[in-house]
Formats: C-alpha cells, structure tokens, sequence
C-alpha cells in the first residue's frame, strides 16, 4: 500500500545464517532493493537474538539450523522479547516438522533458499506489512496437510470463529487470502489502523499467536473459498 504520506522508508532487515556464504549471496540480493536495509548479520542464533534486541529490526530472517541457538528457538525468544518484529525462515529443509514446528514459533514466512530470489524479496515485504508469506513448496505442503483432514476440521473451525461480527470475519477471511493490513484496509473502505484492531481482537480472542494460525483457520472454515467466490461473481 503507498504510503499517502510520503515515500515508505526502506524495510530494515536483520540475517542470520551460520554459513558465511549464504549471508553474503542473500545479503546480495536484499541490497540490490532500494526498499530494503540489511541492519545486522548474525553468524548463529544467540548473537541473531541479541542483534535483534539492539536493531529492532522490521523483519529478522532466520536460518533453522544455526549453532547455539536454532533458528525455531530463536524465533520463540524473539515472539515474547520483540513481537513488534516480523519473523521469517530461510532454509533448504521443507519438512513437514519443520513447517509445523515454525507456524507454531509465530513465523509469518517461510522461504526456501532454493528458491527464486523474487520469493525472498517478495516475503519480507509481505511479512513487513503485516501479512504472512510462504514459499509455493511450503504452500502446497500445508494445503496438502489442512486439505488431508479437511471436511473433519471444517466444523470445528466455523464453530470457532462463530462468536466473531460479520466484519470481523470478512478480516478473518482477507487474512486467510493473504492480503496485508494495507490491502484489507483499501478493499473494506477503513482506515488501515481499524484493520490493525480488528487482528489484534480477533487473534487475542481465539487464542491464535500469529496471522499465519489465524489464516489457517480461516481455510479450514472456508472463508477463503468464501471470500474468492464473492470476487469472482
């Protein structure tokens, strides 16, 4: 979303990755955007946690297997110490433990480093403006998971966003389809910190940590279906 104000200042980026080569390829790639400032680097997990409590940076992208410190507890420390930052995972390993184990850490992205440098950059600007992005491989894998089980759970979830307004489900449902607060905001004609408001009620009520679980929820019920239906008529 532009920022009517002026330019939108550059995403400030902290990296961990204990491969010395790696930093240096994907650091590469987020220099070469001029919306993007990588702050800080981190060999490991600890020194990650420690530069992100200094930095404070929008985004910290995380490698999962580093020294010290992994990348899925560092991504825990960081939930409780700096929720104000968007967290993402950068790895060659698409596991399903690995998936599950991050959503659950309150990771908003997860990319594959095999994967198109545009993902990479594609993400941070997505977890930056509140939405939450994951890489197609890891994408199928969910929907391949959520769509295993799918007709059993799709009652429990409705059942589970019953409580919530009608206009709380239709941010649920915008959520789920992977626009930003931003987005949300322009397609429902409000102000971008009633969207904002109504997230925070939502995932605080339901007991959800993060936008990824809420837009889960949101494809069990059906609302995604839901909403790209509407579009479509």
């Amino acid at each position: 979303m532009t920022d009517p104000h002026g330019p939108r200042p550059p995403i400030r980026v902290l990296l961990a990755d204990d491969e010395a080569m790696i930093r240096a390829g994907v650091g590469a790639i987020l220099a070469a955007d001029p919306g993007i400032d990588v702050v800080a680097e981190a060999a490991d997990g600890r020194e990650a946690v420690d530069l992100t409590l200094r930095h404070r940076p929008d985004v910290a992208v995380l490698d999962i297997r580093m020294p010290r410190l992994d990348g899925l507890r560092a991504a825990e420390e960081l939930r409780r110490a700096a929720p104000e930052t968007a967290l993402v995972m950068l790895t060659t390993f698409s596991e399903d433990a690995y998936i599950t184990r991050a959503l659950g850490s309150g990771v908003s992205g997860f990319l594959l480093k095999s994967g198109d440098p545009r993902e990479l950059i594609a993400g941070i600007q997505a977890v930056a403006d509140g939405a939450a992005f994951l890489s197609p491989v890891v994408a199928r894998r969910v929907i391949a998971q959520l769509g295993a089980g799918r007709l059993s759970r799709a009652a429990e979830a409705r059942a589970t966003l019953e409580p919530l307004t009608a206009r709380e489900r239709e941010v649920v449902a915008l959520v789920g389809s992977g626009l930003s607060n931003g987005e949300i905001a322009q397609r429902l004609y409000v102000v971008e910190g009633t969207v904002k408001a109504h997230v925070s009620a939502v995932l605080g009520r339901l007991g959800l940590r993060n936008r990824v679980q809420l837009a889960i929820l949101a494809y069990e019920a059906g609302l995604v279906d839901d909403a790209r239906a509407a579009d479509a008529g």
